[in-house]
């Protein structure tokens, strides 16, 4: 089955939702608001449930992602001085899945998305206004320059602050977590035992993760209690925040100090509210648009690229669009509902007071790897048989 489906947003979401029809057949046009896709941003974190789903699409495009990242194949959390709290090797994870989870740099990721996107589908410079309905029951997407497309559906893949949403559910509402973050890549080599390691520090109220993206480039990210909307003197913002880490292993400045300050980036932390729907009729949202959640799990681009995955298969299984996204909605709720609530609740416990800390590292430090193993593979496991049989 074909559809007119315009997509609003070219972020992962949005590219891997098109990459999807193009396997599938299914007619769209993806609408961006930038100009161009520059390599701007910092890192992410691709897990192997994202890694199924790429493979699915292109096994070409899934090593050519991989060749310009890097793979990790041990996840810790330590304390802040980088002694482990929690040390969990992923020879099971290469076992069962054939991968293991890895570090990218964002931009890059976006940029070998787009190129093997049907270039004939994209609209760049499209900068999403409104949409209406017209008398035929068919939607008109309006533009900030004017422009407009008639369409039969629209899917909202335009991120947590997204204008699909705002005007298909006024009424819902983000959560500011209480939490400021940094986000640089560093211009550092990483030693030999660590750069095959995605790990975050835990210390005072203070959280700081370290993956390397690729040779010489480092992502990081800092993270601490703050009121929301606060600006940065960029002048001094590096001597502030080695001040702040001047506890944590001496790693964490050294990465600080070689980042440039125009690739440290300040945002808050917030997720959306759960909706008790992703769609009115033929509108439908995606990724973030419909379920942000806190980084904690980084689990956040992951969970828009499974949306991708089970949103083409439902619409081009199933006989109406509307159909389809109430049913990809029904099958998607409980996992990813579970999700935003764990990410709020790590967001919680990762961030805490010290008499907090020691319960939670003793917690954490005692859980039985059996069972973190199983947790593990659930979140990772890709139901293929939908891209088969709904």
């Amino acid at each position: 089955m074909t559809n007119n489906i315009s997509i609003i947003g070219g972020g992962i979401g949005g590219l891997v939702t098109a990459l999807s029809f193009d396997k599938l057949n299914i007619s769209y046009r993806l609408y961006e608001r930038a100009e161009s896709l520059k390599e701007v941003g910092a890192g992410i974190w691709l897990s192997p449930n994202a890694l199924q789903v790429l493979e699915w699409i292109n096994p070409k495009m899934l090593k050519e992602i991989q060749n310009a990242g890097n793979i990790f194949n041990r996840i810790l959390v330590a304390d802040h001085k980088l002694n482990p709290i929690s040390d969990s090797s992923q020879s099971f994870v290469q076992e069962k899945f054939g991968y293991t989870t890895m570090a990218i740099h964002r931009g890059k990721l976006q940029q070998i998305l787009y190129k093997y996107v049907a270039q004939e589908n994209i609209e760049l410079n499209k900068n999403f206004k409104a949409y209406s309905q017209n008398k035929d029951q068919s939607l008109k997407v309006n533009f900030i320059d004017g422009s407009f497309v008639n369409t039969n559906s629209i899917i909202g893949a335009d991120g947590i602050n997204s204008n699909v949403r705002k005007q298909l559910f006024p009424n819902s509402k983000l959560r500011y977590s209480g939490q400021t973050c940094w986000r640089g890549i560093s211009d550092y080599d990483i030693k030999n035992k660590l750069e095959s390691v995605g790990f975050t520090l835990w210390g005072k109220k203070l959280q700081f993760g370290v993956s390397k993206i690729t040779e010489g480039k480092v992502y990081w990210f800092a993270v601490k209690l703050s009121a929301p909307n606060l600006t940065d003197d960029k002048e001094n913002l590096k001597k502030e925040l080695t001040n702040m880490f001047s506890e944590f292993h001496p790693l964490v400045n050294n990465l600080i100090k070689n980042t440039t300050e125009n690739k440290i980036f300040r945002g808050d932390l917030s997720d959306l509210e759960l909706l008790n729907k992703w769609n009115s009729g033929n509108i439908c949202l995606i990724g973030d648009a419909a379920h942000s959640m806190t980084p904690d799990l980084g689990q956040g681009g992951a969970q828009a690229i499974e949306d991708a995955f089970y949103l083409s298969n439902f619409i081009n299984n199933l006989t109406t669009i509307e159909t389809a996204c109430q049913s990809f909605f029904n099958y998607r709720k409980e996992k990813v509902e579970k999700l935003v609530k764990q990410s709020r609740l790590t967001s919680k416990i990762a961030i805490t007071n010290r008499f907090t800390e020691k319960i939670r590292n003793f917690i954490l430090k005692n859980t039985p790897e059996s069972y973190m193993k199983k947790q593990m593979i659930e979140l990772y496991t890709l139901d293929k048989t939908i891209a088969n049989n709904v």
